[in-house]
């Protein structure tokens, strides 16, 4: 089974008011092992940004315009991404919101949600009411993200690769959680493992003195839960 682990940076928070990638990082998880391959490619947005975003992710105006438009780009990182591959990021709406509006403005078709695995639901079916995010994320699993004192998108890819199999219950296979995660609704199908293997339930040989006993107390309680009277 072969994985693409990925992340984006952007001029903003929605395409469509014309916020564009400025960089796209992946990395290849093949059996839930990393295989080395990586993608990585900083891209000119073909607008200015603000400070505040720049601020999120360092990439600056200046160091952008001389580096390839989404089109030049679009071929070589489909081609690394592969026609079936399951595509895994965190909070996977957004990346695949901005990935999906620029291949629709060079007049490709779409990546299906179908082949999606969103870590941040994952996260927040695992961990109810916890923060979810990639540093905290790390932080619970022990995953070395002092390297990362702003965003970017080929350092978060390597970063959410571990947490992701630490989601799944670690590297060891035989850990790995064998719930069905549930599809979800707006961001496609989840990974699914196999499903958990459950052990016939034990039985006990109680003495009836025992048993006796245990009835003629139980019957002392008042509106017992049992309807021993």
């Amino acid at each position: 089974m072969r994985e693409i682990v990925f992340d984006t940076e952007t001029t903003g928070l929605d395409p469509f008011q014309g916020d564009r990638v400025v960089e796209i990082g992946a990395v290849e998880l093949v059996n839930h092992v990393p295989t080395g391959r990586k993608y990585h490619q900083y891209i000119n947005p073909e607008r200015a940004m603000s400070a505040e975003v720049i601020a999120v992710h360092g990439l600056t105006d200046a160091f952008l315009a001389d580096k390839p438009t989404f089109k030049e780009i679009a071929d070589d990182f489909l081609a690394f991404i592969g026609e079936d591959s399951k595509l895994v990021a965190h909070n996977a709406s957004f990346d695949m919101k901005f990935i999906n509006a620029e291949l629709s403005w060079i007049g490709y078709e779409p990546l299906s949600y179908d082949r999606v695995i969103d870590t941040l639901l994952i996260a927040r079916q695992k961990f109810p009411g916890a923060r979810v995010n990639l540093n905290e994320l790390c932080k619970r699993f022990n995953v070395d993200n002092s390297a990362r004192t702003v965003h970017g998108a080929l350092l978060d890819s390597e970063l959410l690769a571990d947490v992701y199999l630490e989601l799944l219950g670690g590297r060891e296979p035989g850990f790995l959680d064998k719930k069905l995660i549930p599809e979800t609704q707006a961001q496609g199908a989840l990974q699914e493992a196999s499903p958990k293997e459950f052990h016939a339930p034990r039985t006990f040989d109680v003495p009836e003195e025992e048993l006796n006993q245990h009835t003629e107390f139980v019957k002392k309680i008042k509106n017992n839960l049992w309807g021993i009277e």
